[in-house]
Parts: structure tokens; C-alpha cells; sequence
């Protein structure tokens, strides 16, 4: 009994290694090359395909300088601030978080940092299970070792959710104001920024309360921000 259980640990750890191995694998290869798609991109191809099976994804991919300096402002304002400093993970963020879910009792903010968002849109699902966690932590060490922020900040604009169907900063700019994203301005880009954390939502409610207060915040906030060059 004990040696099944021994061999069915290490045909586990075996699995585990080779999964790891194929994470790997594509954070090296992406490193140079630009992902076509990703795993938050199929769910919501699948997503939309299940009412019309004809249905496309809005994805265009842009390079990092044809991308408004504004927006790359916006959403390292909004979403991870301390971007250039840390090494994947914000750990004054994360004990924020931990201590703001604490006082409401549910969970209402996360602490995730770019690089992290980045690792769960790339492979994983949006689940917050403690497997797939520990699967996003790692997958965040490869990237943040194997790339610059400036390619890990490129990547992340162009594989983001901006509403059902909608992913990157180029189909969002033209979903939104009809623009590509070389030419967003400081308000569309706060804009933008405000509806990472929500974009199905944000994308019928353009007018969201919710939204314009995170907007204004945001847009306060960009002026203080320094994004890789």
C-alpha cells in the first residue's frame, strides 16, 4: 500500500514538473514572440460562441510604441502602482487587501500586481481556488525573471479583457472612441484603466457610478507615474 502510494506521489510530482516545464516553455517562447491568444481569450471566445457559434474575437495586436503613453500611465496607475519597483509581488498591497477584506467580511480587492494578472490571463482561469493561486505565483516568478517590465506592461495591453469579447488596448480604443490606442488622450485613458477590474459590466454601463469615481481617482493619480521605456 504504502509503495502504490509512494509511486502515485511521484507520478504527481512527475505531472506537476512537466506542467511547469510547458508554463516554461511559453513564457520563453513569448518572450520574443507575441501570443496570438491566450487562455482568458478562449474561455471568452467559447463564452460568446455558445449564443453565436460564428462569433470573433475583437483583438488586434499593437507593439508597445503604438500604445498612448497615457493609457500605459492609467493602468499602472490603477492597477499596480509600485510596477517598476517590485519583483512580481506587492506585498504592502497584498496586506492591504487582506486587511480591507477583513473589515467588509467578503472579498473586495485582491492585491494582484500586473505581472500576476498578466500570468492568470496568459494560462489560467479566473478562479480563486488555492491550487490555481499557487499555479498564477509561479507562472508571475518566470515571467517577471525571464522578461523586462516594459515587454511584461506590452503584453499585459494586449491581452487584457476590455469588455465581452474585446481584448487589448487597440480593440478597446476603437470599441470605446474610435481611435486606435496611439491616440488615446489622459481622460480616455483613465477611461479605460477604470474598467479593467469589471469590463463585461463596464462596457453596458459606460455611465456606472462606480466607474467615474474610479476614473477621477486614477486620472489624479497619472500624473505621478513612471512607465518603462
Amino acid at each position: 500500500m504504502l509503495r502504490l502510494l509512494g509511486k502515485g506521489l511521484l507520478l504527481l510530482a512527475g505531472l506537476f514538473l512537466l506542467m511547469q516545464c510547458w508554463y516554461l516553455a511559453h513564457v520563453l517562447w513569448w518572450k520574443a514572440f507575441d501570443p496570438a491568444s491566450t487562455a482568458f481569450m478562449e474561455a471568452g471566445l467559447e463564452r460568446l460562441q455558445e449564443k453565436k457559434p460564428d462569433a470573433e474575437l475583437r483583438y488586434r495586436w499593437v507593439d508597445y510604441n503604438r500604445v498612448s503613453v497615457h493609457l500605459k500611465r492609467a493602468v499602472i496607475a490603477a492597477e499596480d502602482s509600485r510596477f517598476l519597483a517590485h519583483e512580481g509581488f506587492d506585498w504592502e498591497g497584498i496586506e492591504k487587501a487582506v486587511e480591507r477584506n477583513l473589515r467588509k467580511g467578503r472579498i473586495v480587492a485582491g492585491g494582484s500586481t500586473i505581472s500576476q494578472q498578466l500570468a492568470k490571463n496568459l494560462f489560467l482561469s479566473a478562479s480563486r481556488n488555492p491550487f490555481r493561486k499557487l499555479q498564477e505565483a509561479v507562472i508571475t516568478v518566470m515571467i517577471e525573471t525571464l522578461w523586462s517590465k516594459r515587454r511584461i506592461l506590452e503584453v499585459y495591453l494586449n491581452v487584457i479583457e476590455w469588455g465581452n469579447g474585446i481584448f487589448g488596448a487597440e480593440a478597446a480604443s476603437r470599441r470605446y472612441f474610435r481611435v486606435p490606442a496611439s491616440g488615446l488622450g489622459p481622460d480616455q485613458a483613465a477611461h479605460l484603466a477604470a474598467m479593467i477590474p469589471n469590463p463585461r459590466y463596464y462596457e453596458r454601463n459606460q455611465s456606472a457610478r462606480g466607474l467615474l469615481k474610479r476614473k477621477a481617482i486614477i486620472a489624479a493619480r497619472m500624473v505621478q507615474v513612471s512607465v518603462p521605456r
